[in-house]
């Protein structure tokens, strides 16, 4: 079974799980509080094995699933060996990177709490627009796609915009930070991924 495929499975059994069993959920979701104050540092980590509800379980997983595997294969065959542990490094990484900012902005704050493999996830896609810059990527509503390489300065726009403008409940931060993450992480491992991507895009 591969590694997506995996994350998915699980994050989809303890997402449904903690759907009725408050006690899991209060467990695992991301309170900045808990970790500074008490120490939690797993929730860093455990809240993007919940969801709010099946849609935002749906399209996580389905993002996920719809480039993880890709990007899951093309790892063994550029750092070799090490490849699928960079995979699982890439996801884990994402998913406490995208954190960060808001461990720092609400970690005095009791009430602040967060969920969702979003972060992650967006790790995940990023790493894939530098390995294939050129790929069209579809978003719904849109017939037609976007190439990888312009969806990202968009995509990232876009939640910055929306976190600045404030008024929802959701952590757009987080989703341009695991972006972030995602597209630096495999050229820190492996700079002339850089001018692999570059020449994509020229070419």
């Amino acid at each position: 079974m591969s590694i997506t495929l995996l994350i998915i499975i699980t994050t989809a059994l303890i997402s449904i799980n903690a759907f009725k069993n408050r006690s899991l959920y209060h467990k695992l979701d991301f309170s900045p509080y808990q970790v500074i104050h008490r120490k939690e540092w797993h929730r860093l980590l455990s809240h993007v094995l919940l969801h709010g509800d099946g849609m935002h379980l749906f399209v996580n997983m389905f993002v996920l699933f719809s480039f993880g595997s890709s990007v899951e294969n093309a790892f063994p065959d550029i750092f070799g060996k090490m490849g699928i542990f960079y995979y699982l490094l890439l996801y884990i990484g994402g998913a406490v990177f995208a954190s960060l900012p808001s461990l720092k902005k609400h970690g005095n704050n009791p009430i602040y709490s967060a969920i969702g493999a979003s972060g992650a996830v967006a790790a995940v896609l990023f790493a894939s627009i530098i390995l294939y810059p050129s790929n069209e990527i579809y978003i719904l509503f849109i017939p037609f796609g976007i190439p990888a390489f312009i969806f990202g300065p968009l995509y990232i726009g876009f939640e910055y915009y929306l976190d600045k403008k404030g008024g929802g409940n959701v952590a757009h931060d987080a989703h341009y930070w695991g972006a972030v993450f995602g597209f630096l992480f495999p050229i820190i491992l492996k700079p002339n991924l850089f001018l692999n991507f570059v020449n994509q895009i020229l070419g």
